[in-house]
């Protein structure tokens, strides 16, 4: 039975010219789809997913379909959703969602409770709310939960912080940790999305910029990369040293928030921790200065205290919102400090996102046939899944690689030759 709340079923047409267009370029998890039609190797699994409500995830869930499970879609984040490709996930693919663009946090929660109702045997994570809801209220769902898989670094931590706590009540796959996904998803495709986002919220002009990254972890990487390379002079704060060194010797100005904050033009936190900019880095800012947020959840920004120092606020462009402050500058806060990628643009492009969801669907029927091995922690995607989405892709590509021949493997691995 196909269940839903999305904002208007009359737009799955739309939604549905969207997802073909996207699944034009993911060949990688088309492959796996072929397969998977054929085997049916989730038959009888029962799987709740908390994603991005977009093109590519309507696209993994038609997948994991085909492959036999029985699937439930809710948002991860309130201003992700695409309206129209909610409305065709229910009405063109058979598939219950519940997911309307904007949705307020006790709407948010009520469609993860209504996912869960599903009684999942397998979860599908970005950001983890699914799980600790899970681990919160739906104690009584552990016991027939085989495994679940997190999509992004912020989920990673939370769910590593509850398997060090001793509380987590069963196996999570970190699909974030695959070099597939890390290495592609978060540096190419947060950088290009997110300047992307920042330009269509704002329409401002990069080059000549003052832009500061916080965090140079691969999604603040890629957002260096893009940003420096429309011009931009990029700044970067770390907390980490050897990240920190990393961006000086990849040409970067390295410095604290509290030296940067009066500097920059243009700010994008992506760290996945909390309160990154705070109110005593708002008050030294430059008139105008435009505050971002890549990061999964919008704590990065310290929009409480901002409002503290706030005499008044309006909403002037879509997904900017001016506060003026009692010091008389201006600060332009772009989609309530939310992922700007998809609160103002689309998120990753579907060829970025067929690799991390490739993960997804192989990391869900490795968890399948895996479980009764796995313990109650977090693992990390096996080398040899990473190694099939890499070869699919290269092969989708036209790319061809060498292979080591008997001789240069039996020599690396032997101990006896020397110089």
């Amino acid at each position: 039975m196909v269940n839903s709340d999305v904002k208007d079923i009359s737009l799955a047409a739309k939604g549905k010219l969207r997802i073909e267009w996207a699944w034009k370029t993911m060949p990688v998890l088309a492959s796996i789809e072929t397969r998977f039609a054929k085997e049916k190797p989730l038959k009888g699994v029962r799987l709740a997913a908390c994603l991005h409500v977009t093109t590519e995830t309507a696209n993994l869930a038609r997948v994991l379909k085909a492959g036999g499970a029985e699937v439930a879609v809710c948002a991860s984040n309130p201003l992700s959703t695409q309206d129209d490709v909610a409305a065709a996930i229910v009405k063109e693919y058979g598939i219950s969602c519940y997911a309307i663009k904007g949705e307020n946090h006790e709407t948010y929660y009520e469609h993860i409770r209504k996912t869960l109702a599903l009684e999942p045997t397998v979860t599908m994570d970005d950001g983890a709310d699914l799980v600790s809801t899970i681990h919160k209220d739906y104690k009584q769902l552990i016991p027939k939960i085989l495994g679940g898989t997190e999509e992004t670094t912020t989920g990673v931590i939370r769910l590593k912080s509850m398997a060090a706590e001793g509380v987590l009540k069963y196996p999570i796959l970190a699909v974030n940790d695959a070099d597939t996904k890390h290495l592609f998803d978060n540096r190419y495709g947060t950088g290009q999305s997110t300047v992307d986002g920042i330009v269509r919220a704002t329409n401002r002009l990069m080059s000549g910029s003052y832009f500061v990254v916080a965090g140079y972890g691969m999604c603040g990487k890629g957002v260096a990369m893009r940003a420096s390379g429309m011009g931009a002079h990029v700044i970067v704060t770390e907390v980490e040293p050897v990240r920190a060194l990393e961006a000086v010797m990849d040409g970067y100005s390295v410095m604290p928030m509290d030296e940067a904050c009066a500097l920059g033009d243009i700010f994008c936190t992506v760290t996945g921790d909390i309160h990154v900019i705070r109110s005593e880095h708002f008050l030294k800012m430059k008139d105008g200065a435009i505050v971002s947020n890549a990061g999964h959840f919008n704590v990065e920004l310290d929009l409480a205290t901002l409002d503290k120092h706030t005499k008044s606020k309006r909403t002037i462009r879509d997904f900017v919102e001016e506060f003026t402050l009692t010091n008389g500058r201006s600060i332009y806060v772009l989609g309530d400090g939310r992922l700007i990628n998809l609160a103002a643009a689309e998120g990753h492009p579907s060829s970025v996102m067929d690799m991390s969801f490739a993960n997804q669907a192989l990391g869900t029927e490795y968890v399948v046939k895996n479980h009764k091995k796995l313990e109650k922690k977090v693992y990390t995607i096996p080398a040899e899944i990473d190694r099939e989405i890499a070869r699919l892709k290269l092969v989708s590509m036209g790319i061809h690689i060498d292979t080591l021949t008997a001789e240069q493997q039996k020599y690396l691995g032997a101990w006896e030759h020397g110089t």
